[in-house]
């Protein structure tokens, strides 16, 4: 059996940690709850300097390794900075998350580890470089019904209008590598699937990983790590619980008329391509106009629900000392490598 990594890609709030759950259920697979190392530090890079320097890609581990302190599902395992650099390759963000994987795969004596950041879509080059025989499950969703999980998520744009651009986009990237990569690499994954049957669905995705399928996976909310998520986050509630279809399809009550007809606008093309026809007529689509007045409103709603999601998540999440912790720990990261690398003033 093979052990190169696997890869959750796609959107959040389409089950990716339900699906990350499940895998990590098999006795041959690790799949932490992700810290988003390449998502935070890929940009930061260039600010670090010359990575083969080791004074750089040693700043550059310390950091990461803040933000882990910070993860808001901590990883509970000792980590060796040292170790971590040497193990490191490439030397950049990447390379680091690649030995983090790897340590915490050793750890718990499984095979090969897998990767929920749904983020990595944008680093499959990357990925692919590194590890030529990965494998890639790109997770989907209507988005109509991610619209409606991601207005109650603190994880997550809240506003329709914003999710469907970030779906469409993030979607137009998968579809492009699943059109370019072989079948035995990128494998198209429906939560719709997924929860209306499956056993089913999980037999595939083994045999598309090349593992055999493990009854105990189906049983992934009474392990510790699925009722540690539960009871996490609001935003992961679901996760202690068995597989339902009770999420599928809920944009019908969710959304009003004027939100369903903007998803199906800003994301058609790739709604089409996926899968998921709209209710709206090609004309009703062509004549979807947002204008300047509409858009600030939109940008008021987005910002309203944001402090109301956040005053709810203070209320009921435990982690929300970390989320903070990791916010604050990333913005003081940014200001002091942007101070660092920006000119002297002139003096005279």
């Amino acid at each position: 059996m093979p052990n190169d990594p696997l890869f959750i890609l796609g959107t959040e709030r389409s089950g990716s940690n339900l699906l990350r759950l499940i895998l990590n259920s098999h006795s041959r697979i690790a799949v932490p709850h992700p810290p988003h190392v390449v998502r935070y530090f890929a940009p930061l890079e260039p600010l670090y300097g010359d990575l083969a320097r080791d004074d750089a890609f040693g700043r550059l581990v310390a950091d990461i390794l803040r933000l882990l302190d910070t993860h808001i599902y901590q990883w509970d395992i000792p980590v060796d900075a040292a170790a971590v650099a040497r193990a490191a390759s490439p030397r950049s963000a990447f390379g680091v998350y690649v030995a983090l994987q790897d340590h915490y795969r050793d750890h718990t004596g499984k095979a090969r580890w897998g990767c929920k950041s749904t983020f990595m879509v944008d680093h499959i080059p990357e990925i692919l470089a590194r590890f030529p025989g990965a494998k890639l499950l790109f997770l989907v969703r209507d988005p109509r019904d991610v619209a409606v999980s991601s207005r109650k998520s603190v994880f997550s744009t809240f506003h329709p209008w914003y999710t469907a651009q970030l779906w469409r986009d993030q979607q137009a990237v998968g579809l492009r590598w699943l059109d370019q990569l072989p079948p035995e690499t990128i494998r198209l994954v429906h939560y719709e699937r997924l929860v209306a049957a499956p056993e089913a669905s999980v037999r595939e995705i083994c045999a598309f990983l090349e593992e055999d399928f493990e009854p105990a996976m189906l049983k992934f909310f009474e392990t510790d790590e699925a009722q540690k998520s539960a009871s996490l986050s609001e935003s992961w509630g679901n996760t202690g619980r068995p597989v339902s279809q009770a999420s599928v399809e809920q944009w019908k009550k969710g959304l009003t008329e004027r939100e369903r007809l903007l998803v199906e606008h800003v994301a058609r093309a790739e709604m089409a391509r996926l899968g998921y026809p709209s209710v709206a007529t090609v004309a009703e689509l062509d004549a979807v106009r947002v204008g300047p007045f509409e858009r600030a409103r939109y940008w008021l709603a987005e910002t309203l629900q944001s402090v109301k999601i956040e005053l709810r998540s203070a209320r009921k999440d435990k982690n929300v000392g970390r989320r903070w912790a990791r916010a604050w720990t990333l913005a003081l990261l940014r200001a002091r490598l942007r101070l660092q690398a920006s000119p002297a003033p002139r003096v005279g």
